[in-house]
């Protein structure tokens, strides 16, 4: 029987909650095991819909390319399960399986309500995992990245409603370069989950302040579920292929500059994603394999190199570089396990960012986008620098002062990161299990001698040049001012103008209520007092007993008042 792979996920989401927790970390497998032999046992071409008001949802559609990224999030899901089997917090358990559902939800959904019900279910679900570290920082991080996605939730569903208004239909289409309003509407909510510069500042702001099983789950599906409605909606358009150029660069140049080992790969992301993108743009049929790919490959190795980050945090109890070093005799396997990751990031051979990485540079240089190509190849440069000799040197060896005393890891933990360096090796070796998956069939082979010798020529090269500057490059507690110093040093004048000033009209407003409510009192109690304070300064508060006239101006005050009605009363 044949079922959307995200009923497996939220079913898991219903029923942990129930179970004791002595079994719940080891039930919460079966959940993202159900989804992936979901996905591996759908043919492509499957299509399950449902009657909804006078609309016919299609919430599972498999396509080739839908497949390939369905497959690699259910099992980064499952994989993220094992590294979490130590965690006892129901929240989180619930949060990740509503984030991966989501994510497959998106991945399957063929019409665009259905695409947004799953991206809002991802949001919520993401955004409890940073606020699940319960810090003052990553609260305030959460509530950042919440707002960051209602505006790109709010940007895609006015897209929608537009596009749903053109057509009369609710079905994906895929639309060409410019064509209307409600795509470009679509493609900037899209944009912002997929942390397109400068709608980023939210990926490196939060990701390293979620919880150390958390930040797995968050490398993997956000963004990459963006990349796959833009390849899905978007090939071909040019605006991406500048965008995702862009965003290689300016990702590696500010990991460079970060101090936090969890930082650095949240800033990594957005350069890696950048490849997609730009592949997304270049819109061949090689470049869109080479997006999948690359989206397939970084969620391995990422994920692995969150892990590893993570278990030296959870060992150690920081994830600052100035703080950290020495740490190689004590912690060799995962010295070993990072390293995977990080020459699998930077695409030395025999690793699987090699065979992803290699087929987008080569869709643009088949293209003819040579400058994009030269940029694209620059960025590696970047990435070895920051990923594959900044971080572990000075994580892992650099000397320093203070003694660090790591505890060890859960066996949970160690197993993950063994099953995906395994498969970052697999793919590296054998990358035709992957390509066999791609949308497109295609006759490219990675392993040529000009790009084997152009790949490890950048490797040692960098190397060379980083090991002649450590000296100078030591980290230093300080911070980067990125894109959201334009924002966060405007707060306090927004907060003045929008909410302080409405604040301070109510606040106004109330006060002279109450003093007409004051001002009415005293009337009903002595008039003359009360216009007595009306028209001169008062110089003490109301007493009544004080304040109180002689019995004597009422009594006048009454007789006058009865002669002038008289007289009224006979003169008419």
């Amino acid at each position: 029987m044949m079922f959307p792979p995200v009923l497996a996920m939220y079913a898991g989401a219903l029923v942990l909650p129930l179970l004791p927790k002595s079994v719940r970390c080891w039930a919460y497998l079966l959940f993202p095991l159900a989804a992936l032999w979901s996905v591996m046992t759908m043919p492509v071409g499957t299509q399950i819909t449902v009657p909804f008001a006078s609309w016919e949802l299609v919430i599972c559609q498999v396509t080739q390319l839908s497949r390939v990224f369905g497959i690699i999030f259910a099992l980064i899901a499952l994989v993220g399960g094992i590294y979490s089997l130590h965690l006892r917090d129901t929240g989180q358990q619930v949060a990740s399986l509503l984030y991966a559902g989501g994510a497959l939800g998106v991945t399957f959904a063929g019409d665009f309500f259905t695409v947004i019900v799953f991206w809002e279910i991802m949001a919520a679900g993401s955004t409890y995992l940073v606020w699940a570290r319960r810090t003052p920082e990553s609260r305030r991080a959460g509530m950042r990245y919440l707002l960051f996605h209602l505006l790109g939730g709010s940007l895609l569903l006015m897209g929608i409603i537009l596009q749903i208004q053109n057509t009369g239909s609710i079905l994906l289409t895929s639309f060409a370069p410019g064509e209307s309003a409600a795509a470009w509407l679509i493609l900037a909510g899209v944009a912002v989950n997929a942390a397109v510069v400068p709608l980023h500042a939210w990926l490196p702001d939060a990701y390293p302040r979620g919880t150390v099983t958390g930040s797995v789950f968050l490398s993997a599906f956000t963004t990459k579920t963006a990349v796959y409605v833009l390849a899905s909606l978007f090939p071909g358009w040019n605006i991406l292929l500048v965008a995702g150029v862009f965003m290689t660069l300016y990702g590696v140049t500010f990991a460079f500059l970060a101090n936090d080992i969890r930082e650095i790969l949240a800033y990594h992301i957005v350069s890696q994603v950048g490849y997609m993108v730009a592949g997304i743009g270049i819109g061949t049929e090689l470049a869109i394999n080479g997006s999948a790919a690359h989206a397939f490959s970084h969620i391995l190795y990422k994920a692995l190199l969150f892990m590893t980050t993570g278990a030296v945090l959870y060992s150690v109890g920081t994830s600052k570089l100035h703080q950290l070093g020495a740490l190689a005799p004590r912690m060799r396997l995962l010295l070993t396990l990072y390293m995977v990751a990080a020459l699998s990031i930077s695409g030395a051979p025999l690793f699987n960012g090699f065979i992803s990485k290699s087929i987008i540079v080569a869709a643009a240089g088949e293209a003819h986008f040579y400058t994009a190509k030269f940029l694209l190849i620059l960025a590696s440069v970047g990435t070895f620098l920051s990923v594959g000799i900044k971080l572990p040197y000075y994580t892992w060896f650099h000397e320093k002062k203070s003694d660090l005393t790591p505890k060890p890891l859960p066996m949970g933990m160690i197993v993950a990161m063994s099953v995906t360096a395994f498969l970052c090796i697999l793919y590296g070796i054998m990358p035709g299990l992957l390509y066999v998956e791609l949308p497109y069939a295609m006759d490219y082979d990675p392993f040529t001698i000009p790009h084997l010798v152009e790949a490890v020529q950048i490797l040692i090269f960098t190397f060379l040049g980083f090991w002649l500057v450590r000296k100078k490059l030591t980290p230093k507690n300080k911070i980067s001012l990125d894109m959201d110093w334009f924002y966060r040093s405007s707060a306090p004048y927004f907060r003045k103008a929008i909410v302080g000033n409405i604040n301070l009209f109510f606040e106004t407003a109330d006060k002279r209520a109450f003093a007409f409510a004051h001002w009415v009192g005293i009337l009903a109690k002595n008039p003359l007092q009360a216009l007595r304070r009306t028209f001169l300064p008062p110089t003490r508060d109301y007493d009544a007993d004080l304040d109180r006239p002689p019995l004597a101006s009422p009594i006048f005050l009454t007789l006058v008042t009865t002669v002038i009605v008289t007289v009224w009363a006979l003169w008419l």
